[in-house]
């Protein structure tokens, strides 16, 4: 008994099966059982006993010698009456059955014809082979592996069998074998229209459906056939799944590539439009999660300018001839300020206001940046022209002021970067004062213009500012130093642009 069971591969099922009860969490197909450590399909045999004879043992030896990945491996069986069991490998994903009657499955025609053409070649090995034929090849004995392989399974071993199987619906299946055994005219076959699948593989399917074995092609002549059909599709379902598991990947990282060039590129625009609303250093400081502290700055220069008769001038136009003269006008300061080391105040309907001097210090440049810019404009303003009104010449308030402020970041949704300071109320009040087309100076910022020797100012004595009383104040004519910046050909200043630094600030006295 030793030796047969070492050569035939019977043994005893106490000894070396054990059950899998601890498998029912996945889902399982058939019965399973772990068999030298390799998990196992179990079909047990209604036999009260079992013969061992040279017919017994020749079947074994052939269904032993079955080795195709198409085919399903016998590897044992248990002998001991009761329980008579045979052992073949696991598929764990369960029949062909089970896969078509799974709604959650969705059988594509390449998946289909891979099923097909491994039915195809397990066939045609069987038939080869020393077994030569099924006999009950039917979708509940066609198994599918975990690599989505198709496998026949349950041929051979008649001596080791259930003497009658019959199916749940046996006598379903018993109308449609007398059926066709009738023979009737037209022959009774199932109905399959062009619709179903491609037209040649109808052709062959009628062609196994012949009344006439004869005229029935083998299996290797089917394969042959199938093999031409399956040109536009791909044999093994496993290289399909990595085919497009590869090409998805490539999709995918061309896809990622593009989104994070779109990620890159929305972040730039974001942090440009961050840099409109706050200065960069403090914009960055944000971003970075860093607490923006409020800081004071010893000395900065506040640039005020305001639009003489806009009132008036508003008045005699339509409110959207305002708003295209505003733009053109405000447009025009913005492409000159861009060259010079100042901010941009948040323009508020005709006033206009910039600072020097912060959040980044420039020693005493924060005055000479403010007095050369001051120039510039003026000097663009008296060749400005509004479309609406060409002959009206547009007059400007400018007013220059130098002193210490703090600034800090105001607000979370909306934050803000705002100056505090009586600074800020002091240039406001030199703007208000001064003169249509003059630039109006305080003894503070003359005081530092004066160390540059480059600019001409001239005393205009006294003035009386609201809460400051009398303050002695100048005009500013102009400049010895050199100053193209401003004078750059309108083109070259759209470019300027992308380096400005045209930061809205708001102000507080």
């Amino acid at each position: 008994m030793s030796a047969v069971t070492n050569t035939y591969g019977l043994s005893s099922c106490r000894t070396s099966v054990t059950s899998c009860n601890s498998l029912q969490a996945t889902k399982i197909f058939t019965t399973v059982g772990i068999y030298r450590g390799s998990r196992v399909a179990i079909k047990k045999i209604i036999r009260k006993k079992v013969d061992i004879n040279k017919k017994l043992l020749w079947e074994i030896k052939q269904v032993r010698d079955v080795t195709h990945e198409n085919t399903v491996r016998f590897l044992g069986a248990c002998i001991e009456p009761p329980t008579i069991l045979i052992l073949t490998e696991y598929c764990p994903k369960g029949s062909l059955k089970d896969v078509l009657d799974n709604d959650a499955i969705h059988l594509d025609w390449n998946f289909r014809m891979s099923l097909i053409y491994d039915i195809v070649k397990g066939m045609s090995y069987l038939h080869s082979s020393e077994v030569s034929v099924h006999g009950k090849l039917r979708s509940c004995n066609c198994l599918i592996d975990g690599r989505f392989v198709l496998k026949i399974s349950d041929f051979g071993l008649t001596s080791l069998t259930t003497p009658v199987e019959i199916p749940k619906d046996g006598k379903y299946y018993k109308k449609i074998i007398a059926r066709v055994a009738a023979r009737e005219n037209p022959p009774f076959r199932p109905a399959v229209s062009l619709r179903d699948c491609p037209e040649e593989l109808v052709e062959l399917m009628e062609k196994c459906w012949s009344d006439n074995p004869e005229d029935r092609p083998p299996f290797e002549s089917i394969r042959s056939n199938l093999r031409n059909l399956m040109k536009g599709y791909c044999e093994n379902l496993m290289d399909d799944l990595l085919r497009r598991m590869e090409q998805y990947a490539n999709n995918l990282e061309v896809l990622v590539s593009e989104k994070t060039d779109e990620l890159s590129q929305e972040k730039r625009r974001s942090e440009e439009l961050l840099y409109q609303v706050l200065p960069r250093p403090v914009a960055q400081q944000l971003m970075m999660g860093e607490l923006v502290q409020p800081e004071q700055f010893e000395c900065v220069t506040i640039y005020f300018s305001d639009i003489v008769g806009f009132t008036a001038l508003c008045a005699k136009s339509t409110p959207m001839q305002v708003v295209d003269f505003l733009n053109d006008l405000y447009s025009t300061f913005d492409r000159i300020i861009g060259f010079y080391d100042v901010y941009k105040v948040e323009t508020i309907g005709d006033a206009y206001m910039v600072v020097s001097g912060l959040p980044e210090r420039n020693g005493d440049n924060h005055t000479k940046e403010i007095g050369l810019l001051a120039l510039a404009v003026l000097d663009a303003v008296r060749s400005f022209t509004i479309q609406h009104k060409p002959d009206y010449q547009l007059k400007l308030r400018i007013g220059i002021h130098s002193g210490p402020v703090c600034a800090g970041v105001v607000g979370q949704k909306m934050p803000h970067y705002c100056l505090f300071g009586d600074t800020v109320n002091t240039a406001s009040r030199m703007e208000s004062t001064g003169q249509p087309l003059k630039i109006h100076v305080s003894e503070a910022a003359r005081q530092i213009f004066d160390k540059f020797g480059t600019f001409n100012l001239e005393l205009r004595g006294e003035v009386e500012l609201k809460g400051k009383g009398f303050v002695t104040t100048y005009w500013l004519h102009g400049s010895t130093e050199p100053d193209p910046r401003h004078r750059t050909p309108k083109h070259q200043l759209n470019n300027a642009e992308q380096d400005t630094n045209p930061y809205p600030l708001i102000f507080m006295g």
